[in-house]
């Protein structure tokens, strides 16, 4: 199944850049965000965050008709949710803004789509986002439940980029996608090379939420060894 149309839920630091490289390359791009301000603002070709070289994509895109912006999900071949996770108390991840985008979408969904966390999230958060979608649509199948021949594909490819350098290393870093079966892999690999430049990397699916959580853990722990230095 082609992707003719793509959703990335969550307009900020990493989902505006990447639905903004899905449009540069003439695919139809629907970015949802909560922020009605972000949503007018992209909607006009602007951008309301800071980044190198985005305000130009996102202008291009938006004046050819690419890329538009909405508060409420409309129908996809494929998802990408990018929203926050925040730390709790006692540092443990807040996944209320993953489970609320999983089941803003779950309506949407068809028969072929695939929908990618991208959101840094701790071990087992794509399995509990697949079993939201599953509650709330028992009338599509899940890879937790059939493997291969599910409706529906899920997988987990967090971003490692760096602010500043997103539109460059969005294109160019090599990517590692753990899917909940081959098929998924297999799907968002291809999803991904519509834009994509390195390589994609196809793990069993804990292997690369580990290897997300670790890149941010790692980056966390860097920021805060160079201060206090």
């Amino acid at each position: 199944m082609s992707f003719s149309t793509i959703s990335v839920i969550g307009l900020g630091y990493i989902g505006l850049p990447t639905a903004a490289a899905f449009a540069s390359r003439q695919k139809r791009v629907v970015g949802v965000d909560v922020n009605q301000h972000a949503v007018e603002t992209i909607n006009r070709g602007e951008i309301h965050i800071v980044e190198p070289d985005l305000a130009s994509v996102v202008k291009t895109a938006v004046e050819q008709g690419y890329l538009s912006a909405t508060t409420t999900p409309v129908a996809a071949d494929a998802y990408l949710i990018a929203v926050p996770t925040p730390f709790k108390d006692r540092h443990e991840p807040d996944m209320v803004f993953v489970e609320s985008a999983a089941k803003s979408i779950a309506p949407t969904l068809k028969k072929g789509s695939l929908v990618i966390l991208e959101s840094t999230s701790p071990v087992g958060s794509t399995e509990q986002m697949a079993e939201w979608l599953a509650e709330m649509r028992p009338d599509l199948s899940f890879p937790q439940q059939v493997g291969e021949a599910a409706d529906v594909n899920i997988a987990y490819c967090p971003e490692r980029v760096l602010p500043g350098q997103v539109m460059v290393e969005l294109i160019k870093n090599d990517r590692v996608i753990g899917g909940m079966s081959p098929v998924c892999s297999a799907r968002a690999s291809e999803l991904y090379k519509i834009f994509l430049e390195g390589e994609c990397v196809a793990v069993y699916l804990r292997g690369r939420t580990y290897s997300g959580w670790g890149d941010a853990r790692f980056l966390s722990g860097g920021l805060i060894f160079t201060f206090c230095i």
